[in-house]
């Protein structure tokens, strides 16, 4: 194993996973296999979520190479503080993950420049996670401050991001396909940076360019099995279930298509490979992991106990890797996104053993709603913490991870990445000394 400390192991492996999935390294070559010179119309360009600002630079740097820099025109909205200077395109900042108006006034523009597309133009939209809060458009009758109140119950139920974009699409006029009804018939290409386990199209940012298999009947369900009770007027629109959002099947995806240009498996095959050069042997679980952050965090805890143990599944020194993105129930009133609850949980399950060391990150560079990506936890986590006045598992039962980590100097401070392939864990497991 390389003699660098394990912190500095775990974030160069983490700056790998990110390397990789950068909007620069990943545009240009699915641009390439499209053909979009052959379009004799407008070559529009939109998108939404954290990392489509930084798509949209490199598509207009793609575009001075292949000659089509002065037909490029376009909106992208993305979150506050992930702009990306572009020359073409208007960039639009707008809040996340509870939705506002300069999200509303972006998605009622992009909206109404997707209309005015006829059958010899080509629209091309840059997804990324965040796009489902950035695209604010009510659905008739409802307004933004609806949608603002079922978000914020949302998100502090431990709903899993597919719940959470079934009711979302389901309150909008242009998520779950809206926004190809409107640029129909003029060809529609979606260019898609995954966020969610699965990599489920129709669930990145809900999906505004794809077929939408969910139902009202469904987001009526979600939110009873969550016990959240809306403003009378969503309970009005989802009784009244109609009209339906675009199914698979529909003609105006006739002329749409959809690319997956990066994943959280490119990222922890990346992070692997880093893992490999410094002497380790990885080992991923799973790109798609999901549940409630403190219950993953049992498992993790476990997996690394049995490899130092009993070198299962893989000897030491290893590193285990996962993606995919966990949930929180807010019970308390403390500061944290899912990465530091995970961090806490694993820590108080780790119990100081010796020789384990982790990361726990968003790869957007932003952990919920925080300004930390995530935090490490180290063999000392638990007593430096007590050592501070805290009391650790006090602290998780308050939901105020971001609190400890913060106060003991072991968060992971990245700003915006721009780019977005949901949560990263990698736990590197040395023999016990």
């Amino acid at each position: 194993m390389t003699a660098l400390p394990p912190r500095d192991v775990l974030n160069q492996v983490f700056q790998a996973a990110l390397a990789v999935c950068l909007p620069d390294k990943i545009i240009g070559p699915a641009l390439d296999r499209l053909d979009l010179g052959a379009t004799t119309g407008r070559l529009v360009i939109t998108g939404a979520g954290k990392a489509s600002a930084a798509m949209g630079a490199a598509v207009e740097r793609w575009a001075k190479d292949a000659g089509l820099f002065d037909r490029l025109e376009g909106l992208i909205v993305t979150r506050y503080g992930h702009a990306v200077p572009c020359e073409r395109l208007e960039i639009v900042e707008a809040s996340h993950p509870v939705p506002d108006q300069a999200g509303m006034n972006a998605a009622t523009r992009i909206k109404a420049l997707a209309a005015e597309l006829g059958p010899d133009d080509v629209l091309v939209c840059l997804i990324s996670g965040g796009g489902s809060a950035l695209l604010a458009l009510p659905a008739p009758g409802l307004t933004l401050g609806h949608k603002q109140a079922v978000t914020s119950d949302l998100l502090k139920s431990g709903a899993t991001i597919g719940e959470m974009n079934a009711v979302r699409k389901h309150l909008s006029a242009i998520k779950g396909g809206q926004l190809a009804a409107a640029s129909h018939p003029a060809r529609l290409v979606s260019l898609l940076i995954s966020d969610v386990p699965g990599d489920d199209p129709e669930t990145i940012a809900s999906g505004p360019t794809v077929p939408d298999p969910s139902s009202f009947a469904q987001a009526q369900q979600i939110l009873s099995d969550y016990g959240i009770e809306p403003p009378a007027p969503v309970t009005a629109w989802l009784t009244q279930a109609t009209p339906e959002t675009p199914k698979p099947g529909d003609a105006i995806f006739d002329r749409a298509e959809t690319v997956m240009i990066a994943t959280p498996q490119m990222a922890l095959e990346a992070a692997a490979a880093a893992a490999k050069d410094h002497g380790l042997t990885p080992l991923i679980l799973s790109d798609a992991i999901e549940g409630e952050a403190r219950e993953v965090a049992k498992v993790h805890a476990a997996i690394a106990r049995q490899m130092q143990k009993q070198a299962q599944p893989v000897g030491t020194p290893g590193l285990i890797l996962s993606g995919g993105e966990t949930t929180v129930t807010v019970r308390g009133n403390g500061r944290g996104g899912r990465n530091a609850e995970f961090c806490l949980a694993l820590a108080l399950d780790l119990a100081g053993a010796p020789g384990i060391t982790a990361i726990a990150c968003d790869t957007d560079g932003i952990d919920g709603s925080e300004d930390n990506a995530g935090a490490f936890v180290l063999p000392d986590t638990l007593t430096r913490a007590k050592a501070a006045g805290l009391d650790p598992a006090a602290v998780l039962r308050g939901n105020d991870s971001y609190g400890l980590f913060n106060t003991i100097g072991d968060l992971v401070m990245t700003g915006p990445t721009l780019t977005n392939v949901n949560d990263f864990r990698a736990i590197l497991v040395e023999p016990n000394p």
